[in-house]
């Protein structure tokens, strides 16, 4: 029998998509609420990867990143998102997301994304609340899975996950 040992914490990096830049001050205040500091944010870049948001959204999105300075135990992602969903709820305008948010756990080993969806390759957290195994890290590098969506696995955002990855190393 394995000896049981608690969880390395992980860094909680949230993905956002948005097209109320208004609201990103607020935003940010509740997630720091929530989360504790952000410690660095990516560059908004525009959602070019599908058009699955646009019409929700009343728009293309922008996509960029949080850091949060404060590590997480892995245990928790479940009510990350489900703190995360009462955080989109919040910006809906005419029944429709402005913000949308996806949090996820940055580890030495991979990137893990919480989803309110279920497919063949997601885990049942809690609360109607899955976790998928979106990135791995091997060889230096991360790599994308069958399912990984495709900004994910773009290799612009595959280097800023490498570079999110050391830091979060360095700061074990």
């Amino acid at each position: 029998m394995g000896e049981v040992n608690g969880f390395t914490p992980a860094r909680l990096v949230m993905g956002v998509l948005s097209t109320d830049e208004g609201a990103h001050p607020e935003l940010f205040s509740l997630l720091e609420e929530g989360f504790g500091p952000i410690l660095e944010m990516s560059e908004a870049v525009p959602f070019s990867f599908t058009d699955y948001y646009d019409r929700e959204m009343g728009a293309s999105p922008s996509r960029f990143f949080l850091v949060f300075e404060r590590l997480l135990d892995p245990s928790l992602l479940a009510q990350a998102k489900l703190f995360t969903n009462t955080v989109e709820e919040r910006f809906k305008k005419e029944g429709g997301r402005t913000i949308n948010l996806d949090p996820g756990l940055l580890t030495a080993a991979n990137l893990v994304l919480a989803t309110t969806k279920n497919r063949a390759h997601r885990i049942a957290l809690e609360q109607g609340i899955y976790a998928e195994v979106t990135l791995i890290y091997q060889k230096g590098r991360f790599n994308a899975l069958p399912w990984t969506y495709a900004d994910y696995k773009s290799e612009a955002f595959c280097q800023l996950f490498k570079r999110y990855r050391s830091e979060y190393l360095n700061s074990l």
